[in-house]
C-alpha cells in the first residue's frame, strides 16, 4: 500500500428536491384542492475516522464526492425521500482544511470522530403548504435549495506516542525493526526511508506506538532533501527519540543540524521532550564510545543513552525511558480523578 499523507478533494452536498404543484381532482370526491408534497432534503457530506486505515491513498484515485439529490415532491401530499449521504472514511489523525490549506475545519484525533462537512440543501415546499383562506388554490411551489460546494485539503498526522528523528542513516529504521514487528526498508545509503512508519513496542507488559520518519538534513525546512513536511507526523508525540550515528566523526554537529531543523519547523517540536541516544555502538570501541558520548552530552546539555539496534545493547533502557515520559505526558493531559465515595 502506498503512503499518502496529504491530498486535495472536492465535495458537494446534494441539492434539495423541488416541491410539487398538484391538485386533487376525483369524481364524486368533495373537498379537493392542492395536494402537492414537499421535496426531499439533499444528502450531507460527512468525514469520519475509522479503524484499519493509515494512509489517504484512496483519495488519490477519487477526488470528487457528491451527496445524493433529494427526490421531488409528488401529488397526494407525498414528500420526496432525502438524498443519500456521503461519508469520507479517513484514518484517525486526519485534519481537514479549507481550500487555502491553512484554515483548519476539524481534527479527527480519535476513532469514531465524525464531522459534518457540507449540509445538504433543504427540499422545497409543495403547493399544499401555501393553501389558506386567502389563497385556496396556490399554483406555485418552492424549488429545492442547492447543496454546498467545497474544495478541501486532507492532511494526515500519524497518531504515535513517541517519534524517532535524526540524520539519514542514523539507525532509525533499524531501531524500529528491532523493537517492533514493523519491517521498514533498511540499506546502507541515505534516505532509505521515504515514508513514515509505525510500530507497536512492548516493554515490561506495557505497549506504545513508535513512529519513524525520513531523515533530516541541513536546510530541510527550505526543501532540501525530502524537506521537513514529514515532521508533522511527530507533532502529536509525547517524546522524541533523537538518534545520532556514533560512527561519524562529529556527533555534536550532527545533533545541532537536526535540532536546528526542529526549531525551524516549530509547531511545538522545539519545546517537545527529547531523549538523545548514540546509536551503532556495536561498531565502536569503548574508548571511542565514551569520547563521543561526552561530546554529544556537551552539545545537547543532557545525559545521552547508548544503544545498538543490531545487537540490542541499551535498547530496553531506552524503551523504558520513553515509556516513563509517555506515562507522565498521559497523566498531565488525562489526570485520574478519584471518586468521592461515602465512608462511615
Amino acid at each position: 500500500m502506498k503512503f499518502l499523507d496529504q491530498t486535495k478533494i472536492y465535495v458537494k452536498s446534494g441539492n434539495g428536491g423541488a416541491g410539487s404543484v398538484s391538485f386533487r381532482r376525483e369524481k364524486y370526491v368533495e373537498f379537493g384542492g392542492p395536494d402537492g408534497g414537499d421535496g426531499g432534503r439533499g444528502g450531507d457530506v460527512w468525514v469520519e475516522a475509522v479503524n484499519g486505515l493509515n494512509t489517504l491513498i484512496d483519495f488519490r484515485y477519487q477526488q470528487h464526492y457528491k451527496g445524493g439529490t433529494g427526490t421531488h415532491g409528488m401529488g397526494k401530499n407525498r414528500s420526496g425521500p432525502a438524498g443519500a449521504d456521503v461519508v469520507l472514511k479517513v484514518p484517525a489523525g486526519t485534519q481537514v482544511f479549507e481550500e487555502d490549506n491553512e484554515t483548519l475545519i476539524t481534527d479527527l484525533t480519535e476513532l469514531g470522530d465524525r464531522y459534518l462537512i457540507a449540509k445538504g440543501g433543504n427540499g422545497g415546499f409543495g403547493n399544499s403548504h401555501f393553501k389558506g383562506p386567502m389563497n385556496q388554490a396556490p399554483r406555485h411551489a418552492n424549488p429545492g435549495q442547492p447543496g454546498i460546494e467545497l474544495t478541501l485539503w486532507l492532511r494526515l498526522k500519524l497518531i504515535a506516542d513517541a517519534g524517532i528523528v535524526g540524520l539519514p542513516n542514523a539507525g532509525k529504521s533499524t531501531f524500529l525493526s528491532a523493537v517492533s514487528r514493523a519491517r521498514p526498508k533498511i540499506a546502507d545509503y541515505p534516505f532509505t526511508t521515504l515514508h513514515p512508519g509505525l510500530g507497536t513496542v512492548v516493554i515490561d507488559s506495557d505497549s506504545f506506538v513508535l513512529a519513524d520518519i525520513p531523515g533530516l538534513i541541513e536546510g530541510a525546512h527550505e526543501g532540501t532533501g525530502l524537506g521537513d513536511r514529514f515532521l508533522g507526523h511527530v507533532e502529536r508525540c509525547a517524546v522524541l527519540l533523537h538518534l545520532v550515528d556514533g560512527t561519524q566523526e562529529n556527533v555534536a554537529e550532527a545533533y545541532k543540524t537536526v535540532r536546528g531543523e526542529l526549531d525551524a519547523y516549530a509547531n511545538g517540536l522545539e519545546a517537545k521532550k527529547e531523549l538523545v541516544a548514540l546509536s551503532k555502538v556495536d561498531a565502536l570501541t569503548e574508548d571511542v564510545i565514551a569520547e563521543r558520548q561526552a561530546e554529544l552530552e556537551a552539545a545537547c546539555g543532557q545525559s545521552v543513552q547508548r544503544l545498538s539496534g543490531v545487537s540490542g545493547s541499551g535498547v530496553p533502557e531506552v524503551l523504558r525511558a520513553l515509556w516513563k515520559t509517555i506515562q507522565i505526558h498521559r497523566g498531565a493531559e488525562n489526570p485520574v480523578e478519584v471518586e468521592d465515595t461515602w465512608r462511615p
